[in-house]
């Protein structure tokens, strides 16, 4: 039966969503444009999940993501909001992509302008590593665009669906296409046709990390993560949690009534469909559905009652991290806003070997984001002139494993880690003075905070071309009137991705509502009611 105007004032569609992070933020908004009435549960004290910074005295720095990719994702985000992005955050864009040492003699920028990546490794290399780099680019590039809107914005993600979108996209020329994406090649060996240099390997084979995989097990399909990187870099002004925050005020503006330190205990059930929550403090709030952004395995786990769905969260956890926070004087090393410092490529597989039996490696890659520092070329932070030293804040990290066990990290093993950290930095000619002892956070950390994560950053780990299909969950689930956001679940782990899960949740959950709520008196967006 068609909708028709309601003859009177009716209540609109209760949802609840838990979890404020970028999934939940997203998908809080855009159902509050649309009218419904929502309510957006945090159990933190403050939103913005792993956006969420880290105070360090009276310092805050970047706690998880240090610089924002595919910027399209929220100028479509808050273009649907009727906002405009550049009016709730200040961007600027990086002209190093990411700073690269090897030794105090070895070091490399990608920068955003692609000539000028080639000819900058040109110099480093060799101009046919180059053209080989040129290559890569455009490979990178066609697998992007090839699984753009059949999988990365698929709400429902197969084998089929995305062999079926590509061709009914491209036709014929689809077929190329699809064998492009090289989705039973490991990232490693997809490489090797590309680059001669070991160290050139190593580097794009870090791309993997952004996913929480080892470049040895990822599949070749996640070369696409250096092309989002190449099209831009942009950094967030004030830190990554005030695009969060931005967000989170903008949806509270459009209606979203948002508690933190409200802890969910169960979801509530009735007549087989999802009814509402129920609080640590006893406290139960009806909803006509539920979006879920937190870690699929959380519902899996039971931490959400027993009528939660079963056999989400399938697949080994990605990686983990140590995470060191700190302000220091620094010298000697150029730092840009991102700076990753290798080992000997010939240890490389070591260093995950390592972690996939749950130890620290003896040779860690480090990365090294220096806050205060811009993405821009040969541009120095305000106000620092040659030999200056000031004080700066620094986020150090290393890959780790998950705490899958339980067990957590010893204090010896994180203590042998963290000399391996200095000495790396030291070795490519990068002098830190600590002002003060840095803030630590290990893998048990993470896990404590995001319950049922195991410590893993970027939910299930993408190990081989069946983890697109099969690990993360799509947002739609077999329990009626929930929904599932967050990088746990379909697309994938990373701001834009997890936004844009937020974005699918939304929209499904909104068609459900069209569909399930047609002869019965709820009021639905624009007015109108469904009977």
């Amino acid at each position: 039966m068609n909708p028709v105007r309601s003859l009177a004032p009716l209540a609109p569609p209760r949802v609840v969503v838990i979890g404020a992070g970028m999934g939940g933020l997203a998908a809080a908004a855009l159902l509050a444009k649309q009218g419904l009435d929502v309510q957006l549960l945090e159990r933190a004290e403050a939103p913005g999940g792993k956006m969420r910074p880290v105070e360090l005295g009276a310092l805050r720095l970047d706690g998880g993501p240090t610089v924002l990719t595919m910027r399209w994702v929220f100028e479509a985000l808050f273009d649907r909001l009727g906002l405009s992005l550049d009016q709730q955050v200040h961007l600027h864009r990086s002209e190093v992509l990411a700073r690269h040492a090897w030794s105090g003699s070895e070091s490399l920028d990608l920068l955003a302008d692609l000539e000028e990546s080639v000819e900058a490794i040109a110099r480093f290399s060799s101009p046919a590593e180059a053209l080989r780099y040129r290559a890569f680019c455009q490979r990178a590039a066609q697998v992007f665009a090839t699984l753009d809107a059949s999988f990365i914005r698929a709400s429902r993600p197969s084998p089929l669906s995305l062999t079926w979108r590509v061709l009914r996209q491209h036709g014929l020329a689809g077929w190329p296409r699809l064998m492009g994406i090289a989705p039973f090649t490991p990232l490693w060996r997809a490489l090797g046709r590309f680059f001669r240099d070991p160290r050139l390997h190593q580097l794009f084979g870090r791309y993997a990390t952004y996913c929480g995989t080892s470049p040895f097990d990822a599949p070749a399909t996640l070369m696409l993560v250096a092309h989002v990187e190449r099209e831009a870099v942009w950094q967030v002004e004030g830190g990554m949690a005030h695009l969060a925050l931005a967000l989170a005020r903008c949806g509270q503006q459009l209606g979203v009534r948002l508690r933190c330190q409200a802890e969910v205990q169960r979801l509530l059930v009735t007549d087989g469909r999802v009814s509402g929550v129920q609080l640590a403090n006893g406290e139960q709030l009806p909803a006509e559905a539920v979006i879920f952004n937190g870690d699929a395995r959380a519902l899996t786990e039971g931490l959400l009652g027993p009528d939660a769905p079963q056999g989400l969260g399938h697949g080994s956890p990605s990686l983990s991290a140590l995470t060191w926070h700190a302000e220091a004087l620094t010298g000697g090393f150029d730092l840009s806003h991102h700076n990753v410092f290798f080992g000997p490529p010939q240890g490389y597989r070591a260093e995950f070997q390592a972690i996939a039996a749950g130890r620290l490696p003896e040779c860690p890659t480090v990365y090294v984001c220096a806050q205060d520092r811009s993405g821009q070329a040969h541009r120095r932070r305000p106000g620092l002139i040659a030999g200056q030293r000031r004080p700066e804040r620094l986020m150090c990290l290393v890959n780790a494993p998950a705490d899958a066990s339980g067990r957590g990290l010893t204090a010896e093993e994180i203590a042998r880690c963290e000399q391996q950290m200095w000495r790396r930095l030291r070795d490519a000619g990068l002098q830190v003075q600590l002002i003060s002892p840095p803030l630590l956070t290990r893998p048990q950390d993470f896990a404590q905070r995001f319950p049922a994560s195991q410590g893993a950053l970027y939910g299930p780990s993408s190990r081989g071309w069946r983890a697109s299909f099969q690990a993360r969950p799509a947002g739609r689930t077999s329990l009626p009137g929930l929904f599932l956001a967050g990088g746990s679940v379909h697309p994938g782990p990373g701001v834009p991705m997890a936004a844009l899960s937020g974005q699918l949740a939304a929209d499904q959950l909104l068609e459900d509502l069209a569909s399930t709520w047609r002869s019965h008196p709820v009021a639905m967006p624009g007015g109108m009611s469904m009977r």
